[in-house]
């Protein structure tokens, strides 16, 4: 099922006013669809481009499949978030990858 652009513009817009207030060392997010992904990626400060997270349109635009990005693989794996639940918001998402990847 594709994401319909309303969701994806919400998703996008979700994600970067998130980071904007939470993770800050990054420069900024970028979000790229395929299908029912959505791929997530953070701009590093010294310009590198860091993929984050990919998360799986199941119909809701407020609870999201969570894949995080393993650098082990260079691929993405389906994972739990920290609250134990394999979905969630795209904002727990992005801490929970951002927390891996982004120094505080």
């Amino acid at each position: 099922m594709a994401i319909p652009e309303p969701t994806r513009s919400s998703l996008t817009w979700k994600l970067t006013a998130h980071q904007r207030q939470h993770w800050p060392q990054l420069k900024e997010l970028k979000v790229r669809f395929r299908g029912d992904l959505a791929y997530v990626d953070g701009l590093l400060p010294d310009g590198g481009l860091q993929p984050l997270c990919r998360l799986r349109y199941g119909g809701s635009a407020t609870f999201w499949g969570f894949a995080m990005y393993l650098a082990s693989k260079d691929g993405y794996q389906d994972s739990v978030l920290p609250s134990g639940a394999f979905e969630g918001t795209p904002e727990e998402a992005l801490d929970c990858a951002c927390g891996l990847y982004v120094q505080t």
